[in-house]
């Protein structure tokens, strides 16, 4: 069991910290919210008939209303609003925004029934990764004359939360017994009210499919096949098998991940206070983690 948490969390970490920047690239010519609708319709489709292939039972009806809840907290509200964010704010900044997941994470975890209290350590552990959080987005920002948009800077908090609270409900709603089948019902009422979204909320009068570019198809690929499928799957089972504490680590190492990314294919600053801070978030992870056994 250890071996594979740490590997579901390496996914995340990894994959995840990816998807910032293949946002960026798949909003240059497609809308946010028909992107984000047709990364999710599509990766739920191909989970929900895999995994009927391979012998999960389909969800029941209240299965499928407790996916739908999680699917619009996590995806509408989640990747729905980064992905609205990203026309405004920088793919690496809205990493490190969404840093904000672990404190809320853990709080509303311990306010849930029968809930994990955190610990002064984790406590401590926190405050040392939003310390670094903050060296690594706030100084940088005004110092170096970046102008945030602050309804971009907004939705990303808001995503934060609704994020957490998607989280922390999955954690105890009824959901199918597999990880996999569960996610694909997450994704396809998720992507499907995202569409509907996409529908009554977008210009769809100057938007023309031929108009979308090579690029943007690849990277909405990628955020199908990794981001979703890959990254998202992993999400969840970690959702049902590890500590939340644990699970919320993957947004220190997220921002560093992207920051990175975005230096180096969309040329976003990586400075010398960007490297401190990273050594602070890593910091906080290892002495949050340190204290935390993990189930065999």
């Amino acid at each position: 069991m250890k071996a594979k948490i740490w590997a579901a969390l390496l996914a995340v970490y990894l994959v995840w910290g990816s998807t910032y920047l293949a946002i960026r690239f798949v909003i240059e010519t497609l809308p946010p919210f028909l992107s984000a609708g047709l990364r999710f319709v599509v990766s739920g489709v191909i989970l929900l008939i895999w995994r009927s292939l391979a012998g999960d039972a389909l969800p029941t009806g209240r299965q499928w209303r407790s996916a739908a809840v999680v699917g619009l907290l996590l995806l509408l509200g989640g990747n729905g609003l980064v992905s609205w964010a990203e026309q405004t704010v920088p793919s690496g900044v809205a990493a490190l925004i969404i840093g904000a997941v672990p404190m809320f994470l853990v709080i509303a975890d311990a306010f849930r029934p029968n809930g994990n209290k955190p610990t002064l350590r984790v406590l401590f552990g926190l405050l040392i990764g939003f310390t670094g959080i903050y060296l690594l987005v706030g100084p940088s920002a005004f110092s170096d004359g970046m102008s945030l948009n602050p309804f971009g800077v907004a939705a990303l908090l808001v995503a934060s939360l609704l994020w957490a609270m998607g989280s922390i409900y999955s954690k105890t709603a009824d959901l199918p017994k597999t990880a996999l089948m569960a996610t694909g019902a997450q994704m396809l009422t998720g992507g499907l009210v995202l569409l509907l979204v996409s529908a009554s909320c977008e210009n769809w009068e100057a938007f023309r499919f031929d108009q979308v570019s090579e690029t943007s198809w690849l990277a909405l690929a990628y955020l199908i096949v990794f981001g979703s499928m890959i990254g998202f799957a992993s999400y969840a089972w970690l959702l049902q098998n590890a500590p939340i504490p644990l699970v919320a680590t993957y947004a220190y190492v997220n921002p560093l991940v992207a920051v990175c990314l975005g230096h180096g294919f969309a040329q976003e600053p990586l400075t010398s206070r960007i490297l401190s801070a990273s050594a602070i978030i890593i910091g906080s992870i290892v002495f949050m983690n340190s204290a935390k056994k993990i189930p065999n």
